[in-house]
């Protein structure tokens, strides 16, 4: 996390590419006008019966399947809503071994989720799982405070997802955190996964902390 006060905002895909940034306030404005202009759609069928309905459908059917993979449709039950369920979050650094958290995060005694040594490059990792149907657009953004000023506000796009049992893997960039004795200390943030509709999967508060040297034991 940059201690400058910045805000950043990646839009990536799930192999990691950081295809472009752009300003989160031009971005937010956007959204809100994208709201207003946004297409009413019919209601939400089940995959199974939206399979069926395209059968007849050669290029249709095909992209689907392509999409959905090796999916068994006979597992899909009824249920038009997607789910998707954000199982853990790895944080990778070369300098330590990785450090796997469940999600919810459970915080120690001082209320930290995690500790992060000053200076040190890191990445995150997340596993998360879909079921039910196809979720569209599904992103994340994770916001950051420092005593009490936004430092951060990283926004990405993960794309789209059909439901399977395997897990699917997100791992991000690299990044490397503030250095010295102003960056140390305790950040506040926010992370959140939605979809293209607005549907919101996770909303999590937590905190997590700088400082000179990583943990002994985590």
């Amino acid at each position: 996390m940059d201690n400058k006060d910045k805000e950043k905002e990646h839009e990536q895909t799930a192999s990691g590419r950081n295809p472009d940034v752009t300003n989160d306030v031009e971005e937010e404005e956007e959204d809100e006008e994208g709201n207003k202009r946004a297409v009413v759609l019919g209601p939400q069928v089940p995959l199974k019966e939206q399979l069926e309905l395209d059968k007849d459908d050669e290029s249709l059917r095909r992209w689907k399947e392509q999409l959905l993979g090796q999916v068994d449709t006979e597992q899909l039950g009824e249920t038009a809503e997607p789910e998707v369920k954000v199982l853990n979050l790895t944080i990778l650094s070369p300098e330590r071994p990785d450090l796997v958290l469940p999600i919810p995060f459970v915080p120690d005694e001082k209320g930290y989720a995690f500790a992060l040594k000053d200076g040190s490059t890191y990445s995150f990792r997340f596993n998360f799982i879909v079921s039910n149907n196809i979720v569209s657009g599904l992103k994340y953004t994770n916001t950051v405070w420092k005593t009490g000023v936004r430092v951060e506000n990283q926004k990405v796009m993960l794309g789209t997802f059909s439901p399977q049992l395997e897990p699917y893997t997100y791992e991000g960039e690299e990044e490397t955190t503030p250095a010295g004795m102003f960056a140390r200390g305790s950040y506040s943030a926010k992370l959140k996964f939605v979809d293209d509709d607005g549907k919101c999967y996770l909303e999590m508060s937590y905190y997590f902390e700088i400082r000179k040297e990583w943990p002994a034991t985590q």
